[in-house]
């Protein structure tokens, strides 16, 4: 019998935790959700000053961004600029 350990595959999990495959997307996600949230309002601008939201389609795009916007603020809170 040997002691040796057989060649890592790339699925090979071994040392691999939930947490820190959490921690390693978490934050990508927060800093893309808090500039989305900065940036979400300026497309709210055209959409409003140049159509007027005069048709059901434009109100209901204008809709989608601001929860769009919502979410993007909420997941995006916790972001410190790392």
């Amino acid at each position: 019998m040997s002691s040796e350990t057989p060649p890592k595959t790339p699925f090979d999990v071994t040392g691999w935790s939930i947490e820190q495959f959490s921690s390693d997307v978490r934050a990508p996600l927060v800093g893309i959700a808090f500039w989305s949230a900065i940036a979400l309002p300026f497309l709210h601008l055209p959409l409003l000053f140049v159509t007027g939201l005069s048709t059901s389609t434009e109100a209901g795009a204008f809709v989608a961004l601001l929860v769009l916007n919502v979410v993007s603020v909420f997941l995006g809170h916790s972001y410190h600029g790392q």
